[in-house]
């Protein structure tokens, strides 16, 4: 293989949640240049990606002007391989030798990750492990997020993503108040991450934080919150990309559900852990139902810490 084309998702977690394709993929053909079709704000997962030859976007909002501009771009190589997890059609009016397709399944309980990693399943060997969600994170992040975080204690650090995509999956920021409250022994400060609509509910719960905190709400583009979260030893949220990136740059994670199928959904990594609220309906979750099994991964987080 020497051209592979994979076209990736859309939302910033379910194009997470294809990177384990993507590094399929390098390891199976490891001198093939990949090109990437994916939304143009989650590109920004891919950016730095070594291995990465070319991105291009697709943009709803064009239409068909839009499709045909894109396809005329990608037609310009004949690619040996066209991995389609959007299965829109688009990798049908590409000059391909082979091309692969996300797996349908009925089974509710298939994670995302599995289902888009199956879609390989005719170039792997049934051994073949599947990696885990990567984000490719500059030096220089990392270095901006260690200066921004010095300003107040940041050894035990707890990152909390109050906002979501949609309403229903918004958990009420007085239960975050309250679980926050539940758990403030175990953590030296709070770090509230977010886009800038999420600064509707960081200054709703700024003055009840118990500990010294900084609000990055609107403040950050994904890498950069990457590099924040990484540094953090839980990230608490609703279910969101933000869940998924934490998860990626190997951060605890404790997601509230509401709608939704976790099963599916989760972020994926074996220090994942969530919460599904009483009838799928987040204001019927209190802090309190979910204050153990909080508590029990921070215990499991710190113990992973002191013995890697």
């Amino acid at each position: 293989m020497h051209q592979i084309l994979l076209i990736t998702l859309s939302n910033i977690g379910d194009a997470i949640m294809t990177t384990p394709v993507l590094e399929t993929l390098h390891y199976r053909f490891p001198a093939a240049k990949i090109n990437i079709v994916s939304d143009h704000r989650s590109s920004e997962i891919f950016q730095h990606c070594p291995y990465i030859d070319h991105i291009f976007h697709k943009n709803k909002k064009e239409g068909w002007q839009g499709i045909i501009r894109l396809v005329r771009l990608l037609r310009a190589v004949r690619y040996d391989l066209v991995v389609d997890l959007r299965t829109d059609g688009l990798s049908y009016l590409l000059r391909a030798k082979k091309r692969l397709t996300k797996q349908k399944t009925k089974v509710d309980t298939t994670h995302a990750v599995i289902r888009h990693r199956a879609a390989l399943t005719p170039i792997l060997t049934p051994e073949f492990p599947i990696p885990p969600c990567t984000v490719w994170i500059q030096e220089n992040y990392l270095e901006e997020a260690t200066q921004k975080l010095a300003v107040m204690p940041h050894e035990r650090i707890l990152a909390i993503g109050l906002g979501a995509n949609w309403p229903p999956k918004i958990w009420p920021t007085s239960e975050f108040s309250d679980l926050i409250s539940l758990i403030k022994d175990n953590f030296d400060s709070v770090i509230l991450v977010g886009n800038q609509n999420d600064r509707v509910y960081s200054q709703q719960i700024i003055s009840t934080l118990p500990l010294p905190y900084l609000d990055l709400c609107g403040q950050t583009n994904l890498l950069q919150v990457a590099a924040i979260l990484k540094q953090a030893q839980i990230f608490i949220g609703n279910d969101s990309g933000l869940g998924h990136l934490a998860a990626a740059v190997g951060t605890t994670t404790f997601t509230v559900f509401g709608p939704g199928n976790p099963d599916r959904y989760h972020p994926w990594g074996s220090y994942s852990r969530w919460q599904v609220a009483p009838d799928q309906n987040l204001q019927n979750l209190k802090a309190a139902d979910v204050k153990e099994q909080v508590l029990n991964l921070i215990q499991l987080t710190f113990q992973r810490k002191q013995f890697p």
